[in-house]
């Protein structure tokens, strides 16, 4: 926010092999010679998905409260190894006044490139004013749990197993939070093998005392009456759960010195070792403020070093609009760089981790800041949209004011997302213009997640906007490159592996990444970990970091498949390491 395909396309899904592994993928081919002068063409394949949903809006936008939500879950609810797709709703402040609700949706994976909404039966359609989604397991049975952020606390859905969820937030010690709360994301911070849970909160927001359209100078845009905040309002403190392990949370935000005593605009946070000590580590994204980094003393408590760290300012000590984060590890350094979105007149932010909790504004550098500054950021990911090895970076954008357009200052509301492709040499070329026609219709864009939902190593991006249908892209690139993906689970703490780290080496190359809970802008991408191999046949070394500090190393893994990895036991079955799937017809 400011400060001031057809079915054509998936035919070959049928007669993907599925091997004793749960491998599936392309055998028997040799490399395809990569065309390096060729741009990814992403399309767009909703209409063929029949996902059809439309997140609520007002048409004028009079309260900042109504420009906020639109996050997107990519989570296998139902544990068949196929990504589902969940969207939050949001009503606008008449509705919600007049006691009437906005319906969010669940998309269960028909594994035919179509989706089924099953949101009746699964009981998740109305959790409240829904802003985001984040997955995470906090009862430890190895079903992802949805975790809902709302204007007016969080909602915690409990996995059933059978395609179903039951609102637990009362009975796991969640209800009392009431705050305005955005992003969410799960991790075990202190290594007891149960997923504790950090939320952040925006601006302290009365619907009964709601500050007037364009009342004040804050409520103003370049001589434009808009609507109020986010400068003037205050901001509220966030809120650290640990996981009491019997299905309970405790609310550990002071001790642990996380709770943001200066009350600053949080939206998305996630957990990510940035540091490399093996323990998660907390990054927050506030609002026209400076980002806190939380680094993980060991101990139960955390030390806030953004400033120290570098994250905390842009490069020239300003605050910005800080709203989606992305983590990667786009220069093969075995170290999670950070890339943020922000508002119109500023830019696509990217700090280089240069190792030991020091990172570089690499922003104009690196050749993400100038084509971004006419433009609002949202939702954002590094993914390998080519998997040529190396990753790539999307962002999604759409204005908050609706008015903007009567400016006449060459920004609009409906915006074109926007496509860097890796250089390799520490840069992104902006390809977004010639990127395909689906990229660049303008869209009042939110939340965005990436996932491979065909399971033929294809990562597509899934949009959604703030106002009418989500949009779901999916690369066509000229040459095949070979790929790898990875499914985690621990051997009985953390069962869904979030924070295991993998360090992957094909021929002269070494990609590294990490599960995680939350991110991108109120969003969970899918929770398997897929890697770019380029004209490479296999992985000659995969090391995997546990959350529980052990390691183990697979060696010589063929390409252009899926793995199960259990902990202690290698490459498995995935039954091994999958409840049974749940009926949902």
């Amino acid at each position: 926010m400011p400060v001031h395909t057809t079915r054509a396309a998936f035919a070959g899904l049928a007669g993907l092999t599925i091997l004793g592994l749960c491998l599936w993928g392309q055998q028997g081919k040799g490399p395809v010679a990569p065309d390096t002068t060729a741009i990814p063409q992403l399309t767009d394949i909703t209409a063929s998905t029949k996902i059809h949903f439309n997140h609520l809006a007002s048409p004028d936008k009079k309260y900042i409260v109504e420009s906020m939500s639109g996050g997107v879950a990519l989570i296998d609810y139902d544990r068949d190894g196929w990504p589902d797709i969940y969207f939050t709703n949001a009503p606008d402040v008449d509705m919600q006044l007049a006691g009437r609700k906005a319906r969010s949706a669940l998309f269960h994976n028909n594994h035919d490139g179509t989706f089924s909404d099953v949101t009746e039966k699964a009981g998740i359609g109305y959790p409240c004013w829904a802003n985001g989604a984040a997955a995470g397991d906090y009862n430890n049975d190895g079903r992802p749990d949805l975790l809902v952020t709302c204007f007016g606390g969080v909602v915690l859905y409990r996995n059933n197993g059978d395609g179903t969820f039951t609102d637990v937030t009362k009975e796991a010690g969640l209800g009392a939070d009431t705050l305005w709360a955005t992003g969410a994301t799960f991790g075990d911070y202190d290594g007891d093998g149960w997923q504790d849970l950090f939320v952040s909160h925006y601006a302290a927001f009365d619907l009964h005392d709601l500050p007037a359209f364009g009342s004040m100078v804050t409520c103003e845009y370049h001589t434009i009456k808009v609507q109020c905040g986010p400068a003037g309002l205050k901001g509220s403190p966030d809120n650290l759960y640990r996981n009491n392990g019997d299905g309970t949370f405790s609310d550990v935000s002071q001790k642990a010195g996380v709770a943001g005593p200066a009350n600053l605009l949080g939206l998305t946070a996630v957990w990510s070792d940035f540091n490399n000590d093996g323990r998660p580590d907390l990054f927050v994204a506030n609002d026209g403020a400076n980002n806190y980094l939380y680094r993980n003393d060991g101990n139960g408590r955390f030390t806030e070093m953004g400033f120290q760290a570098g994250v905390a300012l842009e490069e020239n000590g300003k605050a910005l609009a800080n709203m989606g984060v992305a983590l990667g590890d786009y220069l093969h350094t075995g170290r999670f760089s950070i890339a943020i979105s922000h508002f119109s007149e500023q830019y696509l932010q990217l700090f280089r981790n240069d190792g030991g909790l020091s990172f570089t504004d690499v922003s104009n550098i690196s050749g993400v800041a100038q084509p971004t500054i006419h433009h609002v950021g949202w939702g954002d990911a590094f993914f390998d949209v080519d998997n040529d090895g190396w990753l790539d970076l999307i962002l999604v954008n759409g204005h908050v004011y609706p008015q903007v357009d009567q400016a006449k200052i060459g920004i609009s509301y409906r915006e074109p997302s926007q496509l860097f492709l890796n250089r390799r040499d520490g840069g992104f070329r902006d390809v977004s213009g010639l990127a395909g026609a689906a990229l660049r219709v303008p869209r009042v864009g939110r939340g965005l997640a990436v996932g491979d939902l065909f399971n033929d190593g294809t990562l597509e991006v899934v949009i959604e906007n703030l106002e009418g249908e989500p949009v779901i892209l999916r690369p066509q690139v000229a040459a095949r490159n070979h790929w790898i993906s990875f499914e985690l689970a621990g051997a009985s703490g953390n069962k869904l592996a979030l924070n295991a780290r993998i360090k992957i080496t094909a021929g002269d190359v070494t990609q590294t990444d990490e599960v995680r809970s939350g991110g991108s802008y109120l969003s969970q991408n899918d929770l398997r970990l897929h890697f770019g191999l380029g004209s490479r046949r296999q992985a000659d070394r995969v090391e995997i970091r546990w959350p529980s500090g052990q390691s183990e190393v697979l060696t010589s893994l063929p390409a252009d498949r899926f793995y199960c990895v259990k902990e202690g036991d290698g490459a498995v079955p995935c039954s091994a390491v999958r409840p049974a799937a749940a009926s949902h017809r």
